[in-house]
């Protein structure tokens, strides 16, 4: 494109100065640049929006459960946050906790509690 550009500039230069040179008073000269090709631009399909249906109520209500840490047997793995459901009524999610022993501290996982 730009190729181009620079041949279509120096070939009108050239028409100007050669027509200048031997110009008389009814001499004209016309550039036509043609129009640019039509660009087609495609439409982004839509995806279709899927409303998943509204759950029944809980017999209790979900709680927070904060991030946490598992061992894996290589290391300890960070599980993220979510809200679960108690495994029964009442019960209480204790979060895990690191815990001060002789030989070091140890990573305690969280249960739940009446």
């Amino acid at each position: 494109m730009v190729r181009m550009l620079r041949r279509i500039g120096l070939l009108s230069t050239v028409m100007i100065v050669t027509l200048a040179a031997t110009a008389h008073a009814s001499t004209r000269f016309y550039v036509n640049i043609g129009v640019p090709a039509p660009v087609v631009v495609a439409p982004v399909p839509v995806a279709p929006v899927v409303v998943a249906p509204v759950p029944p109520p809980a017999p209790y209500p979900p709680v927070w459960q904060p991030a946490y840490y598992v061992w894996t047997g290589y290391g300890y793995r960070r599980m993220p946050g979510a809200w679960v459901r108690p495994p029964y009524a009442g019960a209480a999610w204790v979060p895990g906790r690191w815990v001060a022993r002789p030989r070091g501290s140890v990573w305690v996982q969280g249960y739940w509690r009446r």
